[in-house]
């Protein structure tokens, strides 16, 4: 049986209030007396009983993460990300799965809100201010950006531009585009940096339409690609171009000899396709750590001022993309 908080009293040499404000952060006690009390319980490995600190603290000693899906390697990254750094600094965190569905993703924030300390909405699909009001703990964002929250990013648009530089590079011209949905916040990043891309290289972008950032939204943007002049395309994420790589080796199309190929985020099934895909970095669980460490500055301090972290991106070539064939 573990060591109790009257344990630590007698140990320490004083009551069991006494404990339970030195080890509390609201606690109000000398500094002498916290030293003694800190002593006594880790030298009895004395752990605070989790629903009694609650009661004390007024916080749960949970985190909240929303994703859209958890099926995309992407999001279950930034969870793991998240996870760890949580557990390092003594949280737990529960996490919600939206299903790509706003009304599921408001139903998770009002849900979480009360058996939380904080959360953080990952690539929200819903109005924020709308997910905010409804949640009454402290708010970080990660990769949407919105006034008077903390928020990580990465630097997407500059990604795009390094992808689009390096096909340019290799000789193409002419490049298609397949985008992801429509609203996403993501994708009018890329957008931004293939705007920025085609006025630093000269590359004409095609840009094939809107598609769902899924396996089946790449395989069903394959035959419009081929019906394009381009000779390389850059699909929404990973998941997009592997779908792309399906059919295309369907309709007989070699990559990279015919078409060129590249994905985004560089999750691990990018370095499992055949042939391995180049794709943009994205430093998913680095962003999930920098953005438990922002939630737990807010939920110290209310009154910290938010902040925009921005994570920087980069291309990982790999065996999809090369020299450009006459087609």
């Amino acid at each position: 049986m573990g060591s109790t908080i009257r344990d630590v009293a007698r140990a320490a040499g004083v009551s069991a209030s006494t404990v339970s404000r030195a080890l509390s952060e609201r606690g109000s006690v000398s500094g002498e007396t916290r030293s003694r009390v800190i002593a006594a319980a880790e030298r009895l490995d004395y752990r605070p009983n989790p629903t009694a600190r609650g009661l004390i603290t007024g916080r749960t000693g949970n985190l909240g993460l929303i994703v859209p899906d958890l099926l995309n390697p992407f999001f279950a990254d930034v969870a793991k990300g998240l996870q760890s750094r949580a557990r390092a600094t003594g949280l737990s965190v529960f996490v919600a799965d939206a299903d790509e569905d706003p009304r599921l993703e408001l139903e998770a924030v009002q849900s979480l809100t009360r058996q939380v300390d904080g959360l953080v909405l990952c690539s929200p699909r819903s109005d924020v201010a709308e997910l905010v009001r409804h949640a009454a703990t402290p708010v970080v964002l990660i990769h949407r950006r919105h006034p008077g929250l903390s928020s990580v990013t990465a630097d997407v648009s500059g990604g795009t531009v390094k992808a689009v530089q390096n096909l340019r590079a290799l000789g193409h011209t002419t490049i298609a585009y397949v985008d992801g949905p429509a609203a996403s916040w993501v994708g009018g990043q890329r957008r931004e940096g293939l705007r920025e891309a085609v006025q630093a290289t000269g590359v004409e972008v095609i840009h094939l339409g809107n598609f769902a950032g899924t396996f089946d939204g790449g395989f069903a943007a394959a035959d419009l690609m081929l019906a394009s002049p381009a000779t390389a395309v850059l699909a929404y994420n990973d998941i997009v171009a592997c779908g792309l790589l399906n059919r295309l080796a369907a309709r007989g199309v070699r990559v990279p000899d015919d078409v060129s190929v590249v994905g985004y985020d560089d999750v691990t099934i990018a370095m499992m396709t055949y042939p391995p895909l180049t794709t943009v970095h994205l430093p998913r669980q680095s962003a999930a750590r920098t953005a438990v460490d922002l939630l737990v500055a807010a939920i110290k301090d209310p009154d910290v001022a938010p902040r925009e972290d921005v994570l920087a991106t980069h291309l990982v070539v790999r065996a999809s993309t090369g020299v450009p064939a006459r087609r």
